[in-house]
């Protein structure tokens, strides 16, 4: 038997809402810690128990900090705008904020059922016409700065769908969401020049306290690379191709030149007798995801029947299209080195292009160093040297030019929906654009006779006449924002939720920015996390805020898989309601069990035993101050003996310890062992489990709470002090050293940890092991480092 948690958590989380426990002040006389969650998609389907993994972390976090005096900023909130919400839509015919707000409401029930010390009063939703205003607002000033354009872009249409998708959206050539197919056309869309930061975000990541893997993925997906761009003539036109490579030494093994599909020079260069074949290959490669193209290990392709001409020593270079190469890398052509480049080399293989080695090594393909052969002047140079050489060669002679590429493009920023924020924009007559001003926000979604887009892509808002066409012939632009737009600056609206002139006060920010602890998922590193550091980069230049970056240590959670050792998925039929858990473990067996699992950012199977397990330590823990069958106080106000005094002071040290370093399951673990030597006595000292209480409130908030109210503790154990530490009491009395003979382990000595060496040295010759060793022979040396090592030289 233990104690009743479901009398016990609605109890005290009915206490945290009416005295508002939690709610954040703006208090400069403090010291701040912001401690952030990224915030849900508020699905349908609830939460499972991976969700708050995450959750209670921060949580913990949360408590520990502002029980040590920091004033916490701990908010949530909803990514509110989405896909499922408006195909649900189009299927029912029920307005997205309606499923939407239902979908909230059952995550907020949710979340506070587990106990998190959220600041409710600071909740937000993208969906909410009073947070989106602002994220028009933020738009007009990347308008206004030229950070925002339309420009044709080929995209991935999904015909079902009536979308365009992003390209994590599309796997093998289909929807991630209903596994249709998908085509690329080029599509007039609203573009964000992310490529402008791309110095910017590189040099920024080596002034965050992130992930290691985590910053070198957004560096590879920046690709700053170093180079020339060099210009090509076309056999039989006026027209040059240009290329970008940042290996211009290697010009010389250049045995042919390949064209993205898309490349605007392809039907103008392609001849009568290849543009049935060019066509044709072209078709299929629309129907190709960038990522599909990017992995694919078949190489494909088609010549076109053109030539390009070598600027160094005029030969010709047949020109090929293949999707391997993409538009919006470089300039969308390469010059192909097969000699020294793999993918280069098996589409050589593949279709029988000749290879010529220009750098000396090994086995072809060698992309390693060496010296220069079949290259004309540069012949003999070394490859590191030559790249130089050749950049200012081709500078000198006007061939080409020294350059750096980034491998980053431009965000694709719109989407033909009706669930996202509208653009504050307008179009004239006569084709210019014009960003309404801030007292016209926000544009309102407004409402829509079906929420399906047109055959051609248009989006719905373009059906409502009404609300399109504007006087004088005016025109609102129809797209909508994606679902990233919303997302990329709401940890700023936490910090003046409520503010109606402005998306956040200057001063707020200043104060609570940046993120002091970010937590969330490793797959969003090349989406919302450059994308927020995007924005925030933006608004530091613009003056709006103060701080360049906005999260200062990042930490990638692990995930909670199925009790089958795979990823939770209604398909797999693995997935676990916290609900359910609750209702037959409590809220705080579920926060605690989800900690002791292991540590934070590995991933590990759900277990029912090892829950069943937790449950039982709390019960424990309830029963070491409580009669289990009335509930009446056992404790008593009896001094505790020196001892249990020790092993709560090392219990303190090590879980404050292990609180600041995010080791909560040895937290756990150290609790535990407290427990364990709790009950080898029969005294419950009320001060003892009163500090216990302390301990445990970060993990277990409900149980925490209700051993401190009837223990006799003031106030809420939530607001109270942090314990402290005596460091006396921390140390050990003695330790356990082993004694050496002539280098070779002979036994163990107990012994104070500054023991002198005499005393030291009495104790070893005491013990059995080492007299044999000795064997009566005199010492020639002793050799003692306290509490480190013994080692008696005969």
């Amino acid at each position: 038997m233990g104690y009743s948690h479901k009398d016990i958590e609605p109890k005290w989380q009915k206490i945290w809402d009416e005295h508002k426990a939690f709610k954040t002040q703006f208090d400069k006389s403090k010291p701040k810690y912001y401690v952030l969650d990224m915030f849900p998609y508020p699905s349908s389907q609830g939460l499972h128990v991976g969700h708050p993994e995450g959750y209670t972390a921060t949580d913990i976090i949360a408590r520990y900090k502002r029980a040590n005096g920091f004033n916490v900023l701990h908010p949530m909130g909803w990514d509110a705008f989405g896909l499922p919400a408006e195909q649900y839509a189009i299927q029912t015919g029920v307005h997205p904020a309606i499923t939407t707000q239902e979908a909230i409401d059952n995550f907020r029930r949710q979340l506070k059922s587990i106990g998190f010390s959220f600041d409710w009063e600071r909740e937000i939703s993208t969906c909410d016409p009073k947070y989106y205003k602002w994220t028009q607002f933020i738009f007009t000033k990347l308008f206004e700065k030229g950070l925002a354009y339309q420009k044709e872009v080929p995209v991935n249409w999904c015909p079902a769908l009536k979308t365009v998708l992003a390209n994590e959206e599309v796997i093998d050539g289909k929807s991630e969401r209903g596994d249709h197919p998908v085509i690329r056309v080029p599509m007039k869309q609203w573009m964000l020049k992310i490529t402008a930061y791309a110095e910017k975000l590189l040099a920024g990541l080596d002034t965050v306290d992130w992930p290691e893997r985590t910053k070198e993925a957004q560096r590879n997906w920046i690709g700053k690379s170093e180079g020339a761009k060099i210009e090509f003539p076309i056999r039989g036109s006026q027209k040059n191709l240009t290329v970008f490579t940042t290996r211009p030494d290697t010009i010389f093994g250049a045995t042919f030149m390949v064209l993205a599909p898309e490349h605007s020079l392809v039907n103008e260069i392609t001849p009568a007798s290849h543009k049935t074949a060019v066509q044709s290959y072209k078709d299929v490669s629309s129907r190709k995801s960038e990522v599909d193209r990017q992995i694919a290990k078949e190489k494909t392709g088609t010549f076109t029947g053109a030539y390009a001409i070598n600027p160094l020593n005029g030969k010709d270079i047949p020109i090929w299209i293949a999707d391997y190469v993409l538009m919006g890398y470089g300039t969308g052509a390469i010059m192909a080195v097969p000699a020294h480049d793999t993918r280069d080399f098996e589409f050589a293989q593949t279709f029988k292009i000749p290879v010529v080695r220009v750098i000396e090594g090994g086995d072809l393909p060698y992309e390693g160093e060496g010296q220069m052969v079949n290259s004309d002047f540069m012949d003999g140079t070394s490859s590191t040297k030559a790249i130089g050489k050749m950049i200012s060669h081709l500078e000198k002679e006007k061939l080409g030019e020294r350059t750096i590429q980034y491998k980053l493009r431009d965000w694709l920023f719109s989407r033909q929906r009706y669930w996202g924020e509208p653009f504050p924009i307008v179009r004239f007559p006569n084709g210019d654009l014009k960003t309404l001003p801030t007292n016209e926000l926000p544009v309102l979604l407004p409402q829509v006779a079906d929420y399906e887009p047109s055959e051609t892509g248009e989006s719905p808002l373009a059906r409502n006449k009404d609300w399109a066409q504007l006087a004088n012939g005016t025109q609102r632009e129809t797209d909508t924002m994606p679902g990233s737009a919303g997302s990329s600056w709401y940890f700023l609206r936490y910090t003046d939720p409520h503010n109606e002139n402005e998306p956040f006060s200057f001063e707020s920010q200043d104060y609570w920015m940046p993120v002091d602890l970010y937590l969330g998922g490793a797959e969003h590193t090349v989406g919302h996390l450059l994308y927020s550091r995007f924005w925030q980069n933006v608004l530091f230049d613009a003056g709006i805020t103060s701080h360049s970056e906005p999260f200062k240590k990042l930490v990638h959670q692990g995930m909670i898989l199925g009790p089958d050792n795979e990823k939770m998925s209604k398909s797999r039929g693995n997935v676990i309601s916290p609900d359910l858990v609750i209702n037959k473990h409590g809220a705080d067996s579920l926060r605690v069990y989800e900690m002791f699992m292991g540590p934070i950012d590995k991933d590990k199977p759900w277990s029912d035993q090892g829950i069943e397990g937790t449950r039982r330590f709390l019960d424990r823990v309830y029963r070491a101050a409580f009669d289990e069958r009335t509930g009446e106080v056992i404790a008593t106000d009896i001094a505790p003996s020196d001892e249990l005094l020790r092993v709560l002071h090392k219990t303190i040290k090590k879980v404050s310890h292990d609180i600041e370093s995010l080791g909560f399951n040895t937290a756990i673990s150290q609790m535990m062992i407290f427990v364990n030597e709790l009950y080898k006595t029969d005294a419950r000292p009320k001060s003892i489990l009163l500090t216990l209480s302390q301990l445990l409130q970060p993990f277990a908030p409900h149980l925490a709470e209700e051993m401190w109210s009837k223990l006799g503790g003031e106030g809420l154990v939530s607001l109270s002090k942090w314990p402290s530490y005596d460091p006396q009491l921390v140390v050990d009395n003695t330790i356990t050293m082993g004694v050496q003979v002539n280098g070779k382990m002979r036994g163990t000595i107990e012994v104070a940890p500054d023991a002198s060496e005499d005393i030291a040295l009495k104790l070893a010759k005491d013990v059995s092991g080492v007299q044999n060793a000795l064997a009566g022979l005199p010492l020639k040396k002793v050799i003692y480092k306290p509490g480190k090592i013994l080692n008696l030289i005969t």
